[in-house]
């Protein structure tokens, strides 16, 4: 409900600025003046009821004609652009999980990524960092790129006048083909610079949404074998998921083949994360409002406390290692479908299709394909964990 509380502390604020205001005017020091704490009294009573009425406006009025999801959604956007909210709190923050299985988080994370008036520009800011560190010399090009169109279209400037002079002919006429080709290199640098410009714009888009991809990715929930419920950064460095997203009868036929390879998949850090389509069933998303379960909550990583509990994260890493298994449980399907065919698209597969994903140790995607994998090629293709290209791989 922290959304809803944003709101409305944003709405009350003037209210309850007049009432400190007049609670200060008739404090024990104020002069005892029999009519003028009677006005007074009637002042205090009358923001009462305005306030009264303020929060039966937004606690009864508003759910009968706004979703949940949209009402938080816009409380979220206040906070993105009034309040410097960053979009990172939103993607961290475990009260927040049911919210972003709902399609307003999708369209809210769609807007942060663009950035705009509505939402601010912190997270679009952010994403760009990330891929300027990704792609060091992409700005670089672009200022070569328009360096060099520039200085073509300042030669074609004064081409062009010696062009006209030559197809005119006459005593001291340039010549004509040299004039020509001197124009066509002008425009064909312009065309391609242009075209590289552009085309590394699209390229740095792309990288940005996977990028959001990827950050979307490591938030979702995942149950391990022990019931405990992690995030799947909480796995970076300790194993490979092997998401499996299919039919129901695909998938359990690639799980029990992976059966055969078990132990040398174990070697690898290899844990499979079966995703059936159409299984929406989702505990967590019955309950109303934004917060997550108790047992949920415990389990999620420690975001946003202090270094001194962070540094006993060597020990919860340890104690994580020791819980994983060869399998792990979705917490979400909802979140994971989403994730899933968001990927699919990106990579020109048609959303719905029996694939598989495997994850790097960095938690970033390392291959995928359609339909399930060979698992005998899978571990060829895998250095066990403690292997030289692992240690890289972290």
């Amino acid at each position: 409900m922290v959304p809803l509380s944003i709101a409305l502390l944003l709405q009350l604020k003037p209210l309850l600025l007049q009432l400190n205001l007049v609670s200060i005017w008739v404090s024990p020091f104020s002069p005892k003046d029999g009519l003028k704490m009677l006005s007074h009294s009637l002042t205090l009573l009358l923001l009462w009821i305005r306030i009264l009425r303020r929060l039966k406006l937004h606690c009864i009025t508003k759910p009968a004609v706004m979703p949940t999801g949209k009402r938080a959604a816009d409380c979220l956007r206040t906070a993105l652009r009034d309040y410097n909210l960053k979009f990172g709190t939103i993607l961290n923050d475990p009260d927040l999980a049911s919210f972003r299985a709902l399609p307003e988080f999708k369209e809210l994370q769609e807007e942060a990524k663009l950035g705009g008036e509505d939402v601010g520009y912190s997270f679009r800011r952010d994403l760009k960092l990330i891929s300027e560190v990704q792609a060091p010399f992409r700005g670089v090009r672009r200022f070569f790129y328009l360096t060099l169109t520039v200085a073509a279209g300042i030669s074609l400037f004064f081409t062009a006048p010696r062009l006209f002079r030559a197809i005119g002919g006459g005593d001291g006429a340039p010549d004509l083909l040299e004039t020509v080709e001197n124009v066509a290199i002008n425009i064909g640098g312009i065309v391609v610079f242009v075209a590289l410009f552009f085309w590394d714009n699209k390229k740095e888009e792309e990288q940005i949404a996977q990028i959001t991809r990827d950050e979307t990715l490591s938030r979702l929930p995942l149950r391990l074998s022990t019931n405990r419920v992690v995030e799947l950064v909480q796995l970076r460095d300790t194993a490979r998921p092997v998401i499996l997203a299919g039919k129901k009868e695909m998938v359990a036929s690639a799980m029990r083949k992976a059966e055969r390879f078990r132990t040398e998949l174990l070697r690898r850090g290899v844990i499979l994360v079966p995703v059936i389509w159409g299984e929406n069933k989702d505990p967590q998303l019955e309950r109303k409002g934004f917060g997550a379960s108790q047992r949920a909550v415990s389990s999620l990583p420690s975001i946003g406390e202090e270094f001194d509990k962070r540094a006993q994260s060597i020990v919860a890493k340890s104690k994580l290692k020791a819980e994983i298994r060869f399998r792990a449980e979705v917490v979400s399907p909802i979140e994971w479908e989403r994730w899933i065919m968001d990927q699919q698209k990106s990579e020109g597969i048609t959303p719905g299709e029996d694939v598989f994903i495997i994850l790097r140790l960095d938690g970033r995607v390392r291959k995928s394909g359609r339909g399930m994998p060979d698992w005998q090629d899978i571990v060829n293709e895998l250095p066990p964990m403690e292997a030289f290209l692992s240690k890289i791989e972290r």
